[in-house]
């Protein structure tokens, strides 16, 4: 039967065609507005020439139609303003329909995204992150406290050797002079008197010390 009515308009469709309908009118309260115009112009040329002649009658009839005159061009300007109103109405119509469309198809994709969307999955996914997560920092700790063990043991060498020569400086004395005298593997070993001088010089550092702590 759409072919002997024609074809059903939609909302939109039937708002368009409004607005065009509405535009149209406008249009013709313009050209009509202008018209009266033009007329009320020529009438009060008119009522100047009749006046200057002395026809008062006239002038009073012609007085009379340029009030109507007046009074059409005033009903043209409010009529076209009630339906520019209308108009907006009908343009915000569209507008709130075009935000009602929109907010359909986003609700649309929302409902598909969350029924695509495996929660237990998701949830086996997290959690197997997070185990593995673990195990990194485990590991990561691990060769941090390795690395950490290593260097230490070289750092307090190096400060143990660093304190024992700024004692030694402050004894005017050397490392090298005070580890000269201990024997090498290869070495004999010392004698009495060689022991007896190591002793001598043993206590004679530790008697320093011991004067630098009370000092």
């Amino acid at each position: 039967m759409s072919f002997l009515f024609g074809r059903k308009k939609t909302p939109e469709e039937m708002l368009k065609q409004n607005q065009r309908a509405l535009n149209r009118v406008m249009r013709e309260l313009d050209r009509e507005r202008v018209k009266l115009e033009r007329q009320e112009k020529q009438i009060i040329n008119d009522i100047k020439k009749m006046a200057a002649q002395g026809e008062i009658a006239a002038v009073r009839i012609m007085a009379k139609d340029l009030v109507r005159t007046r009074r059409s061009i005033k009903k043209f300007i409010m009529m076209k303003a009630n339906i520019q109103a209308i108009s907006l109405k009908i343009t915000t119509i569209k507008s709130q329909g075009a935000m009602a469309n929109a907010m359909k198809g986003v609700t649309k994709a929302m409902t598909s995204m969350n029924k695509q969307m495996n929660m237990p999955q998701l949830q086996k996914i997290m959690m197997e992150f997070e185990k593995e997560a673990d195990i990194m920092d485990m590991k990561e700790e691990t060769m941090n406290d390795i690395m950490d063990d290593v260097m230490g043991a070289e750092e307090d060498e190096e400060e143990t050797d660093q304190l024992v020569n700024q004692v030694l400086d402050e004894l005017g004395l050397s490392l090298n002079d005070q580890l000269g005298d201990v024997p090498t593997a290869s070495g004999s070993l010392p004698t009495g008197k060689e022991k007896a001088k190591q002793n001598s010089a043993d206590d004679e550092l530790q008697a320093r010390l011991d004067n630098l702590r009370r000092d």
